[in-house]
């Protein structure tokens, strides 16, 4: 049996999740490489939502194109790692959290 609300709850998961995404990576890749499948692994652990690799690759290959991050063949698959750029924006991302929270508070309250 599933709650009422559950279904909204997950979308909602879900939006919020692909809608930081690429902050998300950033932050992963800060302890070291991961691959595209590692990426979706440890989304779906620690946030419960299942991402196609179609997402997490378009978003890695965007952060590549920007320079934020790079990518090498390390035996059978493509590993990704933070460069100095990236590490910048993450910085820049964690000093506008508390802005962003103070702003969705702003917008929830009654």
């Amino acid at each position: 049996m599933t709650l009422p609300g559950n279904k909204t709850l997950k979308k909602l998961r879900r939006q919020s999740v692909k809608s930081v995404l690429d902050v998300v990576l950033l932050a992963e890749l800060r302890k070291g490489t991961m691959s595209g499948y590692d990426a979706i692994g440890y989304i779906h652990n620690k946030f419960g939502v299942l991402l196609s690799s179609g997402t997490i690759y378009a978003h890695l290959y965007a952060l590549e194109r920007e320079g934020l991050i790079t990518s090498e063949n390390d035996a059978k698959k493509r590993v990704y790692k933070l460069t100095e750029k990236g590490e910048q924006m993450l910085g820049l991302a964690f000093k506008a959290n508390i802005e962003l929270l103070n702003m969705i508070n702003q917008m929830l309250k009654p």
